[in-house]
C-alpha cells in the first residue's frame, strides 16, 4: 500500500474505515463553509471584499473541505488536505495583520511571519516535551494561541480596536483546544467524542478573525504619546 493511501484513527467517533464513520465530525465541517460565505456577505455589505479578505473567506471554506475529506476517508494524504490549509490561514492572517493592524509593509509583514513560523515550530518541539503526555497533538496549537492572545493584547494596549477581536478569538480557540484534547479522555463515557465541537468553535474563530479584518483592517494603529 502506498504510503499516503495509510489508514488512520485518531479521533473517538471512527469505529471502522467506512466514508461515514465519523459522522459528527464530518459533517459539522459545514461551520468553516459557512464562516467563508458569512464573511463574505459581510464584506460586501461594508464594501470590504479586497484582496486579503477574498483569500482568508476562500482559506476558511478550503479548510473545511480539507477536513471533511480526512474525516471520511482518513488517510494521510486526507490528512494533509486537512493540515495545510489550517496552517496556511494562520500563516496568512499572521502576515496580514502585520500589515493592516501594525502598519507594515508586505515584505517586512512576509519576513516577521517567517520569523513567527520558526518560533512556531520551536515552541512547538519545547513544549511537546513538557504537555504531549497532557494534551497530546493538541500542542502544536499553543504557539498560535499564544500568538493570537499576545497581538490582541498589545494591540488592545495601543488602542487598536481589533486587539480585542483577537482577544475574544483567542479565547473561543482556548475553548476549542480543550474541547480537541478531551476527545481521547472522555470516549468511554462519550461515544461520540468532542472533535465535532472543535470544528464548530473554528468555524466561529475564523469567522470571528475575518470579521475582525473587515471592521478594524483599515484603522491605524496609534502611536505611544512620550511620556
Amino acid at each position: 500500500m502506498h504510503p499516503l493511501l495509510r489508514r488512520i484513527d485518531g479521533y473517538c467517533e471512527r469505529v471502522g474505515d467506512a466514508f461515514w464513520a465519523e459522522p459528527l465530525n464530518a459533517l459539522t465541517n459545514i461551520a468553516f463553509i459557512l464562516a467563508g460565505i458569512a464573511a463574505i456577505a459581510m464584506a460586501r455589505r461594508m464594501d470590504r471584499l479586497d484582496g486579503p479578505v477574498m483569500f482568508l473567506t476562500a482559506n476558511a471554506i478550503i479548510v473545511g473541505i480539507g477536513s471533511f475529506l480526512f474525516h471520511t476517508f482518513a488517510t494521510v494524504w486526507a490528512a494533509m488536505a486537512d493540515t495545510g490549509p489550517i496552517l496556511i490561514f494562520i500563516l496568512a492572517y499572521f502576515t496580514i495583520a502585520m500589515r493592516a493592524y501594525v502598519g507594515l509593509g508586505w515584505g517586512r509583514s512576509a519576513l516577521v511571519m517567517l520569523g513567527f513560523l520558526v518560533a512556531m515550530f520551536a515552541v512547538s518541539a519545547v513544549l511537546r516535551e513538557v504537555l504531549m503526555p497532557v494534551i497530546g497533538r493538541s500542542v502544536s496549537y499553543l504557539p498560535a494561541l499564544m500568538a493570537l492572545g499576545g497581538i490582541g493584547l498589545w494591540l488592545h494596549l495601543r488602542g487598536h480596536a481589533a486587539g480585542s477581536g483577537l482577544m475574544l478569538g483567542a479565547g473561543v480557540f482556548a475553548v476549542s483546544l480543550t474541547f480537541r484534547t478531551l476527545d481521547g479522555p472522555v470516549c468511554g463515557a462519550w461515544p461520540v467524542g468532542t472533535h465535532f465541537v472543535w470544528h464548530l468553535m473554528n468555524g466561529l474563530l475564523l469567522w470571528l478573525l475575518i470579521a475582525t479584518l473587515i471592521r478594524y483592517g483599515r484603522e491605524p494603529l496609534r502611536r505611544l504619546q512620550p511620556a
